[in-house]
């Protein structure tokens, strides 16, 4: 055999051991796969996180695998805990669910993911801010809505507290009437674009879900907030309090009414809206 046909059966010869190399991988990263869900079903998410940092090495184009990492990952991040370890587990996680949106831009699942993470991490705006990318590919979609809206009174309840702690006051939970002007007027103009956005999306989460008894419990939330916001003016202040407990009984009964349904029995499959793996 003469040299370039030697080359050209040892070029053959190797390439076709890459090839069998490479399906050796691939089916050695399925396995990965398979073993991190398991793992993640039983709860093992260390152990889960270790198969699907194998799956992804093997075969970094297999499907699903870098989700699967990245939300067990976010299973790991400790909601509140700022220490380097926790915020080093969320950004790790983030920066995967944003790989995958780099490959599927409207994968609403990593949106959601992402947003979580960071509400877990206290990061309200970007937690809020991803929230609205989730609504700008599905405006329907009631969770994102009410996770906008329920951040919204977060941070107008905080603002709230923080103002009235120096004077000693509690908040009543119905516009803070007796007040000192010099504290609610500040409060008036900080919380008044929160509460307008809150309100707002919180009616659009329960229009899209009309069972949606947790949006509803932050309308009534929202609505004393508001309260706070028509401080001065007594009629809007008292029918915001009256709207409040509207929302509060509407809540409490689509509550019992949701429990009674889930409690009468199976009516068919349910899929997990949060993205978790089942």
């Amino acid at each position: 055999m003469n040299g370039p046909a030697r080359f050209m059966a040892l070029a053959v010869a190797l390439a076709g051991m890459v090839i069998s190399m490479s399906g050796c991988a691939k089916l050695e990263a399925r396995d990965q796969l398979n073993k991190g869900v398991d793992a993640y079903k039983g709860a093992r998410y260390e152990e889960a996180i270790g198969h699907f940092q194998k799956a992804t090495q093997l075969d970094p184009g297999l499907p699903m695998a870098k989700s699967y990492l990245a939300t067990a990952l976010a299973q790991n991040v400790v909601p509140g805990l700022d220490t380097p370890e926790n915020m080093k587990t969320a950004n790790l996680s983030i920066d995967m669910f944003k790989e995958v949106l780099q490959k599927d831009p409207n994968d609403v699942n990593s949106m959601k993911q992402i947003a979580g993470i960071y509400y877990n991490i206290k990061k309200l705006d970007d937690a809020k801010a991803w929230q609205m990318k989730v609504l700008a590919v599905d405006p329907k979609d009631p969770e994102a809505a009410y996770t906008i809206g329920a951040i919204d009174w977060t941070l107008a309840h905080e603002n709230l507290l923080k103002a009235l702690l120096p004077a000693g006051i509690n908040d009543d939970g119905e516009g803070n009437a007796k007040a000192p002007k010099k504290i609610m007027e500040p409060i008036k103009a900080e919380n008044g674009p929160l509460v307008e956005e809150g309100l707002q999306y919180l009616n659009q989460a329960v229009a899209n879900r009309p069972n949606y008894d947790e949006a509803m419990a932050y309308l009534n939330l929202t609505y004393r907030r508001k309260a706070d916001v028509d401080y001065g003016d007594e009629a809007a202040r008292k029918a915001d309090v009256a709207e409040a407990e509207d929302w509060r009984a509407k809540a409490m009964g689509t509550r019992k009414e949701n429990e009674a349904k889930k409690n009468a029995g199976p009516g068919g499959i349910t899929i997990d809206s949060s993205g978790n793996l089942k």
